[in-house]
């Protein structure tokens, strides 16, 4: 008797099959409602990162021409606000704090043309977004310091 009046118990402490599908429906249902709009966001997240990223590196490049008195040039590239390409007199860097040129969020190369096609008197520093291709829309959009414009 005993026994029995434990083993009811212990049955009618756990949950039935159907309180557990009524669950993980309803957890999948706002999984599917959340999950895009997290998707998003971490998207447009990237995207501003982005500009950060050529904002704070068109600052150094600013800073580096103060110094040099030019900005580096295509081929030096980006890697001269790092370490001293030959000919860079009075270069007083590094210009960025961190070990190497960063890559963009979406881990390809930053592209850096001076003098610029879209700012001739300066520089052109662009990202290409996730498909690392120009044009797009949404994550694929590019980013760029002569504009939130998609690069042409």
């Amino acid at each position: 008797m005993q026994k029995l009046k434990m083993a009811k118990r212990v049955a009618a402490a756990g949950f039935t099959l159907l309180e557990l599908l009524v669950v993980l429906v309803i957890l999948g249902l706002l999984a599917g409602l959340v999950g895009p709009k997290v998707i998003d966001a971490l998207g447009g997240a990237k995207g501003k990162t982005a500009k950060l990223d050529i904002d704070g590196m068109g600052n150094s490049l600013e800073m580096y021409k103060l110094d040099v008195g030019r900005y580096p040039t295509s081929q030096e590239g980006l890697q001269a606000l790092i370490a001293a390409p030959s000919g860079a007199n009075n270069w007083n860097g590094p210009y960025l704090n961190k070990p190497a040129v960063p890559k963009d969020p979406w881990g390809y190369e930053y592209h850096y043309v001076a003098p610029g096609q879209h700012l001739p008197k300066s520089f052109d520093l662009s990202s290409l977004g996730a498909d690392n291709r120009e044009g797009g829309d949404g994550e694929n959009q590019d980013k760029s310091n002569w504009g939130n414009e998609t690069a042409k």
